[in-house]
């Protein structure tokens, strides 16, 4: 039914089929009481229609009836809401051995990079069977990376990281598209995922390879700002040690304590000032407009490769 009506793209990824079920659903019970509440209005129509001589009876309420659509909708709606909540819990948290991709959305294109140090633009080459998370940041205006095959779209954001994963599970190629409206050519941001065999992959990303990994590349920037010269493992260093710090609780000056992610090591780059570690004064220097989005990425890339 699919290949000789194509009103939906195919499913291709782990989640796609689930996706599916929930939105068929939510179709089914709408067009279950559209369809009733039609009916009834011209049987009603019909049934209680004005006649010649005859005067109009008040109606009385039933209370039976009132619980029954209260409570009626009610169950619909919070099987709607668990459901779907359980399935946005499942798509929000990648796994933890997940292959992580970094982009970034210029008006108008894709930037991608794998960690080994390939890069491409509007194409993105994944294996099959393998988790794959998108690491996400926008140089200029919202964007969103939307896979319609992989029924997954997430918006990257100026000036902070978003994240979304998938499994693809068929070999084949699927249109990329920008979902959100960024600007006159926002409908030429557009490009291809191509999911391959892991053994094909593995040749398709040492083809590639360039011999220099994001994290080295994130190293010999984090050497060229100087920033060894403060970030290390002594205990009279003027910033703390990097080694093992993302995933770990960072506290604060006040209290405070967050978990350091992609997230709070780029604020702690380009705005170091925001938040102050606990023992440290607030000396550095901040480096916004110093490195560009993909630096920035790289920088993260080696912080987080430091164990």
């Amino acid at each position: 039914m699919q290949q000789v009506l194509p009103l939906f793209p195919e499913t291709a990824s782990s989640v796609a089929g689930r996706v599916d079920q929930l939105y068929f659903f939510l179709l089914a019970v709408s067009a279950f009481f559209a369809i009733l509440i039609f009916a009834l209005v011209a049987y009603f129509a019909v049934r209680y229609r004005r006649r010649a001589g005859q005067p109009a009876h008040q109606i009385h309420g039933s209370t039976r009836l009132e619980i029954a659509w209260t409570i009626v909708p009610f169950i619909l709606v919070m099987i709607m809401f668990g459901w779907g909540a359980a399935l946005y819990y499942k798509n929000a948290n990648a796994p933890q051995d997940a292959l992580e991709i970094y982009v970034v959305g210029k008006q108008w294109m894709w930037k991608l990079q794998h960690p080994e140090g390939p890069r491409e633009i509007n194409e993105l080459h994944v294996p099959a069977g393998v988790p794959v998370k998108l690491i996400m940041t926008s140089e200029d205006v919202i964007h969103s990376f939307f896979v319609p095959a992989f029924r997954i779209k997430q918006d990257a954001l100026p000036g902070r990281y978003t994240t979304e994963w998938f499994r693809a599970t068929r070999v084949g190629t699927y249109h990329l598209f920008c979902a959100e409206y960024c600007g006159t050519e926002h409908s030429g941001m557009i490009g291809s995922v191509y999911v391959m065999e892991p053994a094909d992959y593995n040749a398709w990303l040492s083809n590639r390879a360039t011999g220099e990994s994001m994290a080295l590349a994130g190293k010999q920037i984090f050497e060229s700002l100087s920033c060894n010269g403060c970030h290390r493992e002594r205990e009279t260093s003027r910033g703390p040690a990097l080694a093992g710090v993302f995933g770990r609780e960072v506290v604060f000056e006040g209290g405070q304590s967050v978990t350091a992610d992609e997230g709070y090591l780029r604020e702690s780059i380009v705005n170091p000032r925001a938040r102050i570690v606990m023992g440290y004064q607030p000396v550095m220097p901040t480096y916004q407009g110093q490195v560009s989005e993909d630096q920035l990425l790289q920088l993260i890339a080696y912080i987080k490769s430091l164990r």
